[in-house]
């Protein structure tokens, strides 16, 4: 029987225990159940319901809740101390997304490789570029450093107003706080490995 989107993301999250986490971390600080209430704007009774592992919290609340208590998300899906950093995505769990919610023709479709969110910061995807009719995609930028390789295909990238043309085999590093877009040239579509790392400290 076939998952759905939620079953996966509920099946997935579940492997990060973080109601236990969450417990445990209220404990430790001596928080009641009634005072994280309080500083959170959540009842009393759906933190509990969190803790028992009877809902599963949603990014902003679980963010509320890390704000309260001085910590960042990666202690609630971080490795565990004395825990060696080991995480498998299958092929089964990764879900699609377009580069942009609601875009009716996206330059591309991107699925997460990796569940990780150490302190490394680095994320994975593997992205799958259309033909696009339109003759330009849409820039962006973000903080950190890029690199892509071809798979499949051939994939124009435009990077500080300069195109450049990668087919499969190139690759390419990146500076990706400058402006930057992909568009796919090939007729049958492209695909690539992105791989995205934050700032040097």
């Amino acid at each position: 029987m076939t998952e759905t989107s939620e079953e996966t993301i509920n099946r997935i999250l579940s492997r990060h225990e973080l109601g236990a986490k969450l417990r445990k971390l209220r404990l430790r600080k001596k928080v009641s159940l009634a005072d994280l209430g309080k500083h959170t704007g959540l009842s009393a009774s759906l933190l509990s319901q969190l803790e028992n592992g009877h809902m599963i919290p949603t990014l902003p609340t679980l963010a509320r809740i890390a704000t309260v208590f001085g910590v960042g998300l990666e202690h609630f899906f971080g490795s565990q101390r004395g825990e060696k950093l080991f995480s498998i995505m299958r092929a089964s769990e990764r879900m699609k997304f377009p580069d942009r919610p609601g875009n009716p023709s996206p330059a591309f479709f991107f699925e997460c490789l990796t569940l990780s969110t150490q302190t490394s910061g680095m994320q994975a995807y593997l992205a799958e570029f259309p033909k696009l009719v339109k003759d330009e995609a849409s820039e962006h930028f973000h903080d950190g450093s890029e690199f892509l390789y071809v798979l499949q295909g051939e994939v124009a990238l435009h990077f500080s107003g300069e195109k450049h043309l990668l087919g499969a085999g190139d690759s390419v590093f990146f500076d990706s706080s400058e402006p930057h877009s992909y568009r796919g040239l090939a007729k049958h579509g492209s695909k690539a490995v992105v791989v995205t790392m934050p700032p040097r400290v």
